[in-house]
């Protein structure tokens, strides 16, 4: 039994193999961009929404007041960042249904791609919020020796990130493969509806902690109260 689909090399191009991996990651990319080009393609004021519009605007509403609730102000880069890294890991967790479909999930170049994107993305929301001077006075807090400890702390955000993505997946992935061998009439519609569940999870969990890694990053630090004067002769 392959576990991950890194080693399924579907067909070459100049010599290059492209893997199992890469090609549901493309298809994964071209569902989410046909699916929204199809249900945007007559938003008008005039035109009454259909009910995969309506879904849709539910799915954004949703993102958008998570977002709201963590962080202080509203932007919508982090709504498009944070939208799309879930959207993509539900949607590839969700496509697991279709017979022959490895996630690419499952792969820990995936999961470290997509972690690699949050710990790259969270020193530009920051520089973009407090300029680059002001972003780098945060490694510095709340004394210059804590250098070296903050920025193991913000590469560990993406060690973590990508090992825990990686893991739900393959530990689901391994229980139904035993499930399966011990009652294999059984056990396969529980576990793809459990695996369903846990994908929608992951996909969230993910999603909230790279806003709240961002919005840790853009948050304006409280201005300092002004001195008291002092008492004149």
């Amino acid at each position: 039994m392959e576990l991950t689909p890194d080693s399924t090399v579907v067909f070459e191009v100049w010599g290059i193999g492209i893997n199992a991996t890469i090609l549901n990651t493309w298809i994964i990319m071209a569902v989410l961009t046909g699916a929204s080009a199809l249900i945007t393609r007559n938003l008008r004021p005039d035109v009454p929404p259909n009910r995969w519009r309506t879904t849709l605007e539910v799915i954004v509403n949703g993102i958008t007041g998570q977002i709201a609730e963590i962080t202080e102000r509203r932007d919508p880069r982090i709504l498009y960042f944070a939208g799309t890294l879930f959207l993509f890991i539900v949607t590839a967790n969700l496509l697991t249904v279709v017979p022959g479909f490895d996630t690419p999930t499952s792969s820990l170049s995936t999961t470290a791609a997509l972690a690699l994107s949050v710990l790259f993305a969270v020193p530009l929301f920051g520089i973009g919020s407090r300029g680059f001077g002001g972003y780098l006075k945060t490694y510095l807090e709340p004394s210059v020796f804590m250098l070296p400890f903050n920025i193991i702390s913000e590469f560990s955000r993406g060690i973590s990130l990508a090992i825990r993505l990686y893991g739900n997946v393959m530990s689901g992935a391994v229980i139904a493969a035993i499930l399966l061998g011990v009652a294999p009439f059984f056990f396969p519609v529980v576990m793809d509806m459990l695996g369903l569940l846990t994908g929608v999870i992951q996909a969230y969990i993910f999603a909230i902690l790279a806003t709240v890694y961002i919005s840790s990053a853009t948050a304006v630090p409280p201005a300092k109260p002004p001195r008291a004067p002092k008492d004149q002769a």
